[in-house]
This record gives C-alpha cells, structure tokens and sequence, in this order.
C-alpha cells in the first residue's frame, strides 16, 4: 500500500501519522522527544516497520515542528512547512468549516483564524509556560494526580473553582498552595487551574483577535475533559475536539506531501 509519512518534531513530544492515498490517517504515534529529535525519530520509525513491515511503501515523507529542519535534513523529507499551516491543513481536512485553531502545545500555545479554509492570522506564544502541558503534568504530579483520567473527573467535579492569578505558572502555583494550605478541597483547586489555563490563553495568546463559531481545541491539553469543559463554559458554545487531535499536526504535513 503506498502511504505518506508526516512527522512533527516539537520540543516536548514528536507526533507522526500515517496516511494512505485518500486521506485516511492508518497510524499515528507520539513519544517524547527529550531533546533528541533524530533519535526519537529513528525509534519512530522502526516502529513503523516493526507494526507494519512491508504492508506499505512510504512514498513521500514531510516534517513540521521546531525539529522540523533537523529531521527533515536527516530524513531527506520531500517537503518541511511551519506549524500553524500543518494545523490549519489537518483541522480543514477534518471538518472544513472550522473557522478558528486553538492549540495549547507542551511548551507553546497557538491561535490560528481561518477563512475559507486557508489559514488569515495566527499568533504563538512563547514567552510563558503558564497553562502549558508540561505545566499542567508537573503540578498534577505535585498533588499526586494521574494526569490521564482522574485530572479531568477531579476538575470536572468542582462545585467552585478557586480563582487563580493568571499572569504566570509560579503565581499560578503559589495561589494554588495558599487555597491548599486554607483547606480547600481538591477538586476546587483543579477546576480552578483548569479556568486559569483558559483565561491564560485567551487573554495571552488571543488577545482580542477575532474568535469565530467552530473553534477547534488541539494539543495536549485538549485531551483533557476539565480544560475542554472550562472553555466552553468561557466561551459559551461548544468546541470541536477531533479524534486524532493529538498528531493533528502530523496528519496536516503528511497531507501536504
């Protein structure tokens, strides 16, 4: 079977999907990179002859993320385009009325307006860490939470999230301690955290851009049911959260090859 390969080379985690000739994503993977971009990539692929040996015949291959000049150099890859063109390419195949990209990353979150399926303003920020995924990974490891399920019932279960400083990860966390240190329970501080991330966002990464009716959530955080519950309740509308918004990115460049 002739496939193409897209792989996003982030600074926290590489992604990659597998797609075949009509669009179909048929793998997809993603492991932390640890800094070491060719070698997670080469484990990456070994993977993929491993699980699918000579059941497909890679015919081109395309890199995006911050690796994605190094591995693509490595790779020989037919084609490396930028991040926020890889999302917008991804999110468009998935559902091409979506109108707005929000994408919190491990280190980095981006905003991302879309007319007529091609990507007409952006913006990244890099500056904090604040609402993060590493960030949300290290104060869950704190209290002693499983990031992958119980955070989110934890978060859901809130009857009042505290109100968090949202200026930054360590005023972030000293309010979180002082809520802790007042007895307040679990649940609240988690809801809480889970709106901190969403205000941070919006008023940090969004600004005062245009936010349109189909908002697609992507990235780590997306994954998680608190934060997607806490902006919509922000937001007031619902938000489109794709099955494989973790490789969204990856899925978007092996399109473009």
């Amino acid at each position: 079977t002739p496939v193409y390969l897209g792989i996003d080379i982030g600074s926290t985690t590489t992604k990659y999907a597998l797609i075949d000739k009509n669009n179909n994503l048929i793998h997809k993977n993603y492991v932390h990179t640890r800094g070491k971009p060719i070698e997670v990539t080469q484990q990456l692929l070994k993977h993929i002859a491993d699980e699918l040996g000579g059941k497909v015949e890679i015919m081109g291959v395309a890199t995006t993320g911050s690796g994605r000049y190094v591995v693509g150099d490595f790779l020989n890859a037919d084609l490396t385009i930028d991040e926020i063109t890889a999302h917008a390419r991804g999110a468009v195949e998935i559902n091409p009325e979506v109108d707005t990209i929000f994408e919190i990353g491990g280190q980095d979150s981006k905003y991302i307006s879309i007319e007529n399926t091609h990507p007409l303003d952006f913006d990244m920020n890099k500056v904090c860490a604040a609402g993060t995924g590493s960030f949300l990974h290290e104060l869950a490891n704190k209290y002693g939470i499983n990031i992958v399920g119980e955070f989110q019932e934890i978060a859901l279960s809130a009857k009042r999230p505290v109100r968090l400083a949202e200026r930054c990860t360590v005023f972030m966390e000293s309010d979180l301690v002082a809520y802790d240190q007042l007895g307040l329970p679990l649940k609240d501080l988690i809801g809480g955290l889970c709106y901190a991330i969403v205000h941070n966002y919006l008023n940090r990464v969004v600004g005062d851009r245009k936010i349109g009716q189909r908002v697609m959530f992507l990235g780590g955080p997306s994954l998680n049911k608190g934060v997607v519950a806490a902006f919509e309740n922000v937001l007031g509308r619902g938000l489109i959260v794709p099955c494989h918004r973790e490789v969204l990115g990856a899925y978007g460049t092996a399109l473009s090859v």
